[in-house]
């Protein structure tokens, strides 16, 4: 769901929505504008124009496009009136098309896609019988209602009648749950392997897609737990291990022996350790002129939990290249046993907010994701395991 058509009608509420439409396009959706003529006493076309980046539409009949309201309602996925006047609201209901907003309804809802309705009026006019009637019928029809709630009106009264909060609004979009019920692991930033108390050894990693992974799996309604190499306040759960092989214990901990259900190893694992940690700050005095620090292999905890799980529980791996990706990611895949590696290169990986990526699953099958944020990149990643 990336396209999002916002309704405006003439309620004093209007002058809120050019923030409802900021929240969607920080979270990276597309937004478009429909308007009633008188919508426009409350809020301008110039204003969303601005922040939806988009033309705002408002005219019935427009010579350069005489077919907007069905071009419209192909291009959204959902719909969204706020705030829905008791005037439109009754229309809407009613099959009425004197205007463009109308008429946009009139054809959406037999598009079988979200629509959301956002009432705001005076209580007098939403207590009506017929006002709720309407709504009923709308209900019927498969609207969901947002109830305008208590709070003071413009009439100077207090009472009910008042708007949604916006946040009910975006989340009503946002929030839908197709992954309520499942548990993610998901692993994040750069590992670190300690020379000594005050020395490490790492790499440029942020951790911002596995953070962006956690994020938007739990929007979805996931029980997530993110592995993190830093420490971070999340309404989720959250582990710190720093190092592999305490990444390594938490994983199988929180993946294997507390049978979650999907593991995402987006942590930029170190794949080698300082063989001989010193308890105390080696001095200049100690090391000399030339400091050797001796190595070792870390264990590989993608594939140490592909052994391990069960064939219900699934495992997704990243695979960061300097070229060549597909190619290094195929063979990745196979050798550790995972059931979709994410292909990725050095260039557009590391510490930015965007990337490419190449979703390769166990039949060699490859879906590249154009130049996008992080947070586009989680959600197509997201929807592989519940489309």
């Amino acid at each position: 769901m990336k396209n999002i058509l916002i309704g405006i009608t003439s309620s004093i509420a209007a002058y809120k929505i050019p923030e409802l439409i900021r929240m969607f396009k920080k979270a990276n959706y597309d937004v478009k504008v429909v308007m009633t003529p008188e919508a426009k006493n409350f809020v301008t076309p110039l204003t969303l124009e601005t922040l939806s980046s988009n033309r705002v539409y408002e005219q019935q009949f427009c010579p350069r496009d005489n077919t907007q309201h069905i071009s419209l309602c192909s291009w959204a996925d959902a719909f969204i009136i706020a705030p829905l006047s008791a005037n439109t609201l009754s229309k809407i209901a009613n099959g009425i098309c004197d205007n463009l907003l109308s008429s946009v309804f009139c054809a959406y809802i037999g598009e079988k896609k979200p629509i959301i309705l956002a009432p705001a009026m005076n209580c007098g006019m939403w207590e009506n019988p017929f006002v709720q009637k309407n709504l009923e019928t709308l209900k019927n029809a498969g609207c969901k209602i947002l109830e305008p709630e208590y709070g003071f009106l413009a009439c100077g009264t207090e009472n009910k009648g008042r708007l949604c909060e916006l946040k009910k609004i975006f989340e009503a979009i946002e929030c839908k749950k197709p992954l309520k019920g499942k548990k993610i692991i998901i692993t994040s930033g750069g590992t670190r392997e300690a020379i000594d108390p005050v020395r490490f050894i790492s790499n440029a990693s942020s951790g911002k897609m596995g953070r962006a992974l956690a994020d938007r799996a739990h929007e979805l309604g996931a029980r997530v737990v993110l592995i993190s190499t830093q420490e971070l306040q999340k309404p989720y759960k959250v582990v710190i291990a720093q190092d592999t092989i305490s990444m390594l214990n938490a994983t199988r901990k929180e993946f294997i022996e507390n049978n979650a259900d999907y593991l995402i190893m987006a942590a930029a694992v170190s794949d080698y350790r300082v063989k001989n940690y010193s308890n105390t700050k080696i001095s200049k005095e100690q090391a000399g002129e030339n400091l050797t620090i001796e190595l070792v292999k870390n264990p590989d905890i993608l594939k140490t939990m592909c052994k391990e799980k069960s064939q219900s529980q699934k495992a997704i791996g990243f695979c960061l290249s300097s070229e060549n990706a597909v190619k290094n990611a195929k063979k990745k895949i196979k050798d550790k046993g995972c059931d979709i590696i994410i292909a990725n290169e050095v260039k557009t990986a590391l510490g930015t907010n965007e990337s490419e990526v190449w979703i390769i699953d166990d039949s060699l099958n490859v879906k590249k994701i154009e130049k996008t944020s992080k947070i586009n990149i989680a959600r197509a990643i997201l929807e592989i395991l519940y489309d």
